[in-house]
């Protein structure tokens, strides 16, 4: 996630990151080609551009715009929504510790604040298919197959039978047991939120759609603006394609907001937070520092 100070004047202008320049420059110098190639045959040729007409143009792009609008609200929302979800594992990891305050043991409790911050680190990694096993080793039980397929979902599992055997044992009250299982079901409601935005990305057809009519309104526009613009066709026509194509790969980085595009969402930093706070919980000093943006990149 891009992480910058109000822009001043010459950020606006020259500043490249977030700003989606570098995946659109090559999309848009090839327009701004063909724009300066058309011009020039208006010039060599003016009759064959005599019935060309601007008006269809005009009504396209308008269509358009709206179009790209419904779906760039679409992904932000995608994006919005998995950022309040990891905010309600903050939280539920944060209830948690405070609940478990009531476990007398401190080597349990211990385990199962450290189970968390596992957790924490095989959601992230199974949002952006990496190895969950691998991402939690450090925290969780290295016995083989004590949490399954879904590495996050089974440490969710093996707590809650820790908490339940508590409870059977009158370690804890059952109404301290009911509060620590309302958290896990909180977690677990999280994560069913995050798995339904990675798994369910817009429609294709919807995309493809929009993909292929601002490539086929990009290229074609030149044709209209050659004969009353002249010379200045193509710096008007890079205008119109930066935004264009610029809209649509915003949409394409925000349909997906758990990745490593610089505009997603910095779950790097949010899995730091969480161990800051249950490791501090633990009664624990050296903690792990905070992660800072890197040239305004917050992972």
């Amino acid at each position: 996630m891009i992480v910058h100070p109000k822009p001043k004047l010459s950020d606006i202008l020259f500043s490249l990151k977030g700003s989606i320049a570098k995946r659109i420059a090559l999309r848009s110098l090839m327009v701004t080609a063909l724009a300066s190639l058309i011009v020039l045959i208006e010039v060599l040729y003016p009759a064959l551009f005599s019935r060309v007409n601007a008006t269809p143009f005009t009504l396209l792009g308008i269509s358009l715009s709206i179009f790209m609008s419904f779906r760039n609200n679409a992904c932000y929302g995608r994006w919005w929504e998995g950022r309040q979800a990891w905010g309600k594992v903050m939280i539920e990891m944060r209830s948690f510790a405070r609940a478990s305050i009531a476990i007398t043991e401190p080597a349990k409790r211990e385990a199962m604040l450290r189970e968390l911050c596992g957790y924490a680190h095989a959601l992230n990694a199974r949002l952006r298919g990496e190895n969950e096993q691998h991402a939690a080793s450090p925290w969780v039980s290295n016995i083989p197959g004590i949490y399954g397929q879904n590495i996050s979902d089974g440490i969710l599992r093996n707590i809650s039978r820790q908490c339940s055997e508590l409870a059977e044992s009158n370690a804890i009250s059952d109404w301290r047991y009911i509060t620590l299982e309302k958290c896990l079901y909180g977690l677990s409601e999280a994560q069913a939120t995050c798995e339904r935005i990675k798994g369910t990305p817009l429609p294709f057809p919807y995309t493809l759609l929009l993909h292929r009519t601002i490539y086929i309104f990009c290229l074609l526009l030149p044709f209209a603006m050659a004969e009353p613009l002249g010379w200045l066709a193509p710096v008007f026509t890079t205008i119109v394609s930066y935004t264009f194509f610029g809209l649509d790969a915003i949409g394409d980085e925000l349909e997906d907001p758990f990745g490593r595009d610089e505009n997603d969402l910095p779950t790097d930093a949010f899995v730091r937070t969480i161990e800051r706070d249950l490791l501090d919980a633990l009664g624990h000093t050296d903690l792990p520092a905070p992660l800072a943006p890197v040239d305004y990149v917050l992972n």
